[in-house]
């Protein structure tokens, strides 16, 4: 009999970390962003024709992620908005939102705003299903959606042929100060033989090894960017510690993601690529890994 899961992921604290104020966020990034030319074009995608139990993934960009199994249509945090706010989107979303296929299904790993966007949500909306993590459900009801499903982390539910089960990280999901109590995490995807794990926003920590053991998953979507924070707060992997969450979860292949789209922190754009590139190199992992192209969709 299976032991119980033993990680339920870390809480990072919203106290800034020490030296927070050496740098200035807005004159170091915000605002020399704003002068940016957007980078990057929509698609007009040639979506394939996949047999038997194949999976087709499109990234969007950011962390989003469309993935096609069985005709079914599954969408992961979506967002083609082109502002946070006033913060600016500096790449274009790899397809238009026009262009999406029926979805089935959208998942959304927690509140934040360049995860959980309401105007694309809205969008995408057609009284199906929506998944997101505990105290998230109020965010998305009213959208559109005939379903509003909140999980627990470990816990699991089946829509249709589809088995989803919310993983921990090491993360927060407040959207504003006053809600800290929202859920967070990532998602496992059991597809018939596939099994695809979304990792959501994390930094690293030792919960991987768990989370492989318990639900091995063949293609990892994994974040490598927005590291340098300017809070100074550990929220998200860096490039390196990217590929050492892969590795211990086991998977076949790593997708990186969340990098490239908006100026979260500190590092100059191109050097999440850049860093990744040397790591998979130094670990000897390069055939394992996949750099996608936004809108480019690929069959596994």
């Amino acid at each position: 009999m299976r032991s119980a899961p033993t990680h339920a992921g870390k809480r990072v604290t919203l106290r800034p970390g020490k030296g927070w104020m050496r740098r200035n966020f807005l004159t170091e990034v915000y605002f020399p962003s704003l002068f940016l030319r957007r980078r990057g074009q929509a698609r007009r995608p040639a979506f394939p024709a996949i047999e038997g139990d194949q999976l087709c993934l499109t990234w969007v960009g950011h962390a989003s992620f469309l993935i096609t199994w069985r005709g079914l249509n599954i969408l992961v945090d979506p967002i083609w908005s082109l502002w946070l706010k006033i913060v600016k989107r500096i790449r274009h979303p790899g397809l238009s939102i026009d262009h999406l296929p029926a979805i089935d299904l959208v998942l959304v790993t927690h509140a934040h705003f360049d995860h959980l966007d309401r105007r694309t949500l809205r969008q995408v909306a057609r009284a199906q299903p929506i998944i997101v993590p505990g105290g998230v459900g109020g965010l998305v009801r009213g959208l559109g959606f005939a379903r509003v499903h909140e999980l627990k982390t470990w816990e699991s539910l089946m829509i249709g042929d589809i088995e989803v089960t919310l993983t921990p990280c090491h993360h927060w999901g407040a959207r504003v100060l006053h809600d800290y109590y929202r859920g967070f995490g990532g998602f496992h995807l059991r597809l018939g033989s596939r099994t695809v794990y979304h990792c959501g926003d994390s930094a690293y920590f030792d919960g991987f090894t768990e989370i492989g053991s318990r639900l091995p998953a063949e293609i990892a979507l994994l974040p490598i960017g927005a590291y340098e924070a300017p809070s100074r707060r550990e929220v998200h992997m860096n490039p390196e510690e990217a590929v050492r969450a892969f590795k211990e979860l086991g998977a076949q292949w790593m997708i990186p993601m969340h990098f490239g789209s908006f100026r979260l922190s500190y590092e100059p754009i191109d050097e999440p690529l850049l860093r990744l590139q040397s790591a998979i190199d130094q670990e000897g992992v390069s055939s394992s890994v996949v750099i996608m192209e936004e809108g480019k969709p690929r069959v596994f």
